[in-house]
């Protein structure tokens, strides 16, 4: 099973569209995890259209009409993962501590909010990835996207990645 993760969108604040190279992924991207702050309906529309199976929650930017159609967490078992999804984990001291301790039973969570791609595993279990934003890099160097797969109940093959710079 293929991932495609992304998060921070802030369309069409920060980008008038989506990155080619991210709309060019989700073909193949058998579950498309978007961690909040669309900002505009036209990005979910378009994410809804084009992606096999959707699982996005909203974020603080995000206004009553995207909140009436999505939730705060999504949590969804994945071939076997345990997966949930959350725009905000608050300050990143105590991040690992915190969330392991709201998702007990969880085995990947993915979130957003900073603009800033983390990989971490809590308590030896949890796995924790941001995978930063495509249309807002903030203090990054990059604009950022993850994929993944999910293998004999596992989840491998994370990969960040880097988009080139908008012109």
């Amino acid at each position: 099973m293929r991932l495609l993760l992304m998060s921070d969108t802030h369309l069409p604040r920060r980008a008038k569209a989506l990155p080619e190279e991210l709309l060019e992924r989700l073909p193949d991207a058998d579950v498309v995890i978007h961690a909040g702050d669309w900002v505009d309906l036209a990005t979910l529309d378009l994410l809804e259209e084009r992606s096999r199976r959707l699982i996005g929650v909203y974020g603080n930017n995000d206004g009553p009409e995207l909140r009436a159609r999505l939730p705060e967490v999504a949590q969804a078992e994945l071939a076997g993962v345990r997966l949930g999804v959350v725009h905000e984990t608050g300050q990143s001291k105590g991040r690992e501590r915190r969330c392991a301790e709201r998702f007990p039973d969880l085995d990947v969570l993915v979130f957003g909010h900073s603009h800033i791609p983390w990989d971490t595993t809590a308590e030896g279990r949890l796995r924790l990835l941001n995978p930063g934003s495509p249309t807002d890099r903030r203090r990054q160097p990059y604009c950022t996207f993850m994929t993944a797969a999910i293998e004999a109940g596992r989840l491998t093959a994370v990969e960040l990645h880097r988009l080139p710079p908008r012109r």
